[in-house]
């Protein structure tokens, strides 16, 4: 048994190599691609054999971002963004929405003013956004 566990195994790394050890950007969206088609197919349970292979397929993909530099820029710029700032551009983009769109708020001024930093949003701001967005308003924090 180990000897045909150990045969199978060296042949699915070798078949695997490229998403498994991820060296650039091609095999980088195979993997995203493949990860992505597993995680439709596969059953939300322990039993699930594609779940290993999720597991190491995702590891696999991390490993990968957290060296390539531009990933990890993006990442350290997202991180520098206040998180009601980010929280208010998500659901902006999510929905199509432009300065304009939040009565609720103020005019396009104001969320511009939000937008860039110089305004903060206030705790009636979030609760309103929270009720029309039907988002926890810890989204906002």
């Amino acid at each position: 048994m180990s000897a045909a566990l150990k045969t199978a195994f060296q042949e699915f790394a070798g078949i695997a190599a490229p998403v498994l050890n991820i060296q650039d950007e091609t095999h980088y969206v195979s993997a995203l691609a493949l990860i992505e088609e597993l995680m439709t197919e596969s059953e939300d349970s322990v039993d699930d054999p594609l779940g290993p292979m999720i597991d190491i397929l995702a590891r696999a993909i991390s490993d990968y971002e957290s060296r390539d530099p531009e990933i990890v820029a993006f990442e350290k710029e997202a991180r520098e963004i206040p998180a009601d700032i980010a929280m208010l551009s998500v659901l902006m983009d999510q929905y199509g929405l432009g300065v304009a769109d939040f009565p609720e708020i103020g005019d396009k001024s104001l969320i511009s003013r939000i937008l860039s930093g110089s305004r903060n949003l206030t705790k009636q701001h979030i609760e309103k956004l929270s009720r029309r967005f039907d988002v926890e308003p810890g989204m906002f924090f």
